[in-house]
């Protein structure tokens, strides 16, 4: 396995990856997503992988995509109230449904927290439905913590 940056053949097996990361939530949150569907189409990652602040990694077993991270280059500057830190935020992680349990998203997580710190990052943030509790999981035995929770009622 080698984790790299994704490149245009890997869209296809990204495709996938989205596809499942939708229905679970789907499964869990029906009232707010469609299901099937993904997130972004062909065109969309094509200029997303070539975008330095949106930088995606891929897992891949000859040239099989196993898992992806995409991140987003954060920074707030000049707010009156917020520091100005610099954030990777992991906008979306996937491993397939097929390869969970071989510690793909933990190498994952690890190349990602290697490049926030190789490029001077302050923290790295995401977010996390609590309609999936594995991933919930997953993330705090990572070391990561809630930095905040965004609350709802239903009307």
């Amino acid at each position: 396995m080698l984790i790299r940056n994704a490149i245009n053949t890997d869209i296809p097996g990204i495709l996938n990856l989205l596809l499942q990361v939708d229905m679970v939530h789907h499964n869990g949150r029906p009232d707010l997503f469609k299901g099937p569907a993904t997130k972004y189409n062909a065109e969309e990652l094509l200029k997303i992988i070539e975008d330095s602040m949106t930088p995606v990694f891929v897992c891949v077993d000859k040239e099989k995509v196993l898992g992806h991270a995409f991140c987003i280059h954060k920074q707030v500057v000049g707010d009156p109230v917020l520091t100005d830190i610099k954030t990777l935020y992991i906008d979306d992680i996937c491993v397939d449904e097929n390869n969970r349990g071989n510690h793909i998203g933990k190498l994952l997580y690890e190349h990602v927290l290697e490049y926030a710190k190789k490029n001077s990052f302050y923290n790295i943030t995401l977010n996390v439905w609590t309609c999936n509790p594995g991933a919930m999981k997953f993330y705090e035995s990572l070391g990561l913590k809630p930095q905040k929770i965004c609350m709802e009622t239903i009307l």
